[in-house]
């Protein structure tokens, strides 16, 4: 895990030197991204790449930018989890080190960018080559950020909006998921969030069947997302999710003779303390919590913001207690698993019931929401654990499982005979977890871990009315709520040129 940053320019209108010294710039500001090592190249008069790298595969050997010898170099954020499949296709000849990054480098080498939907894991990746070509791209979900913005005859590329210069930070956008830009045919779309996937292959067949193919795509993708030469943690809640991912990592984790890491956050005494705390002793997990308080949680507001980048209050309410248990993590491991995307495959929001209960229309909205995540819950994910140089991997988001999920017939998904979410989901991992672990119903994070009801009240009393109508009025933001208009303006603090409708998304749920 990393930050990237990189400059386009058109080789005769640029000077390498001042395409150096803006990248190094850009570089300087996503230090927090890769505290192990950082690194830049000049290719040719038209090209900058930069790194900061988070050492967890091929500690040795993984320093960034890669090249080859024909020419191409290469920046990646992520993890490539299928690079043995594409290393084994490729040839290990065309390999000089075991990074799975290299894996990209070698794909765009000799396959090109069409080839790219061939790779499987969260990634963002900027090349250029000898000889004037240069690609950015970014994986199907948008799991790992990547933003861009065009100043003069210069386009630039980073992996946090803060790292653009200010000349061009108002211009900054969101790169598109799913797709890749080169200079000469702009963006083309390689994949889509969903992908492939057929509903007819359980014609006829039980849903008894289907529970135990659910259960054995998501512990393969558990196993797939432990890759790495260090130790992995889990973010463990106490809810059915991360509940899951921790069951299926302390297993493997006690085949290898290990104990696995989890890590959890509230309040004291608030429920999801308590449940993940239940958890920890039944998967005989080494634990650890992080409590935090009001006045903890209001101190660290602008930091949140500004490192989400992002003013959506239902956010940063989930982004405050994952910033204590970020850097509680980041002490003890280098990379996580989260429980991520497990409600946008599941249906484990009410709202997708109440509003969208017909099948077809509850996949559509599946898709939906799939697809939107890369501006929500991801963007939250990869920037509060990044802020302490903390990798987070999320086993839901595996376009296997994705595949795999997005093919059950819709009715699965529905609610049980008693209102239960996810039914199919907990079918499948019966006897993994206690039963009341199994079956707890599904709480919001920001609500589980005790953060709403601190920030909520909070800035309900100490922002008027009057100033929410005032800052609506002024600014046609539509702010919805007094701890939203909080939120906004310590946004603007930490990012006063970038524009809010370029990069915020919100969720239906709130």
């Amino acid at each position: 895990m990393c930050g990237i940053a990189a400059v386009y320019s058109e080789p005769n209108a640029s000077d390498p030197l001042h395409i150096g010294a803006v990248g190094e710039l850009m570089l300087a500001r996503l230090a927090h991204r890769g505290p192990d090592d950082r690194d830049h190249w000049s290719i040719g008069r038209h090209a900058w790449l930069g790194h900061t790298r988070l050492s967890i595969v091929d500690l040795d050997g993984g320093r960034q930018p890669l090249g080859s010898p024909d020419g191409w170099s290469l920046v990646c954020n992520g993890e490539i989890y299928n690079h043995g499949r594409v290393r084994a296709r490729l040839g290990e000849e065309n390999f000089a080190t075991a990074s799975d990054s290299e894996s990209a480098l070698a794909l765009l080498r000799m396959r090109g960018p069409e080839a790219l939907d061939r790779l499987q894991g969260m990634w963002a990746l900027c090349t250029a080559t000898a000889d004037g070509g240069f690609v950015a791209a970014r994986d199907r979900l948008g799991i790992k950020p990547l933003y861009w913005s065009r100043g003069g005859a210069s386009v630039y590329f980073a992996s946090e909006l803060r790292a653009f210069p200010e000349g061009v930070q108002s211009s900054a956008k969101v790169f598109p998921p799913g797709c890749y830009w080169t200079p000469r045919t702009g963006v083309v779309r390689f994949a889509d969030a969903v992908g492939d996937h057929d509903p007819r292959q359980w014609d006829g067949v039980t849903a008894e069947v289907a529970e135990k193919t659910t259960r054995e795509v998501l512990a393969d993708s558990v196993r797939r997302h432990l890759m790495a030469d260090v130790d992995v943690g889990v973010f463990l809640s106490g809810g059915l999710d991360s509940s899951l991912i921790a069951a299926v990592a302390a297993a493997e984790y006690s085949k290898a003779g290990k104990r696995l890491k989890t890590f959890a956050v509230g309040t004291a005494g608030s429920p999801d303390l308590v449940a993940a705390r239940q958890a920890a002793r039944f998967l005989g997990t080494d634990h650890h919590e992080a409590v935090f308080d009001a006045a903890r949680a209001i101190a660290a507001v602008d930091e949140v913001v500004a490192s989400v980048e992002s003013f959506d209050a239902s956010l940063i309410r989930s982004a405050v207690p994952n910033w204590f248990l970020s850097e509680l993590a980041s002490r003890h491991v280098k990379a996580v698993l989260t429980g991520e995307g497990a409600d946008e495959l599941f249906a484990g929001y009410d709202y997708y019931h109440r509003d969208h209960g017909a099948p077809e229309e509850l996949d559509r909205e599946l898709e939906r929401t799939l697809g939107q995540l890369h501006g929500l819950n991801l963007q939250r994910c990869d920037r509060v654990t990044m802020a302490h140089g903390l990798e987070a991997r999320v086993p839901f988001l595996d376009a296997d499982v994705i595949a795999h999920a997005m093919s059950l017939p819709p009715q699965w998904k529905g609610l049980e005979p008693d209102g239960m979410e996810k039914g199919h989901l907990r079918r499948a991992f019966v006897g993994w977890l206690p039963e009341n672990l199994l079956w707890r119903r599904k709480v919001q994070f920001g609500t589980g871990s005790g953060a709403q009801d601190l920030l909520t009240p909070y800035f309900d009393e100490h922002v008027s009315d009057a100033e929410l109508a005032v800052e609506n009025n002024r600014s046609d933001e539509n702010l919805r709520t007094k701890e939203e208009l909080a939120y906004y303006r310590a946004f603007r603090r930490a990012l006063p040129a970038v524009r809010p409708d370029a990069v915020l998304t919100r969720f239906a749920t709130v």
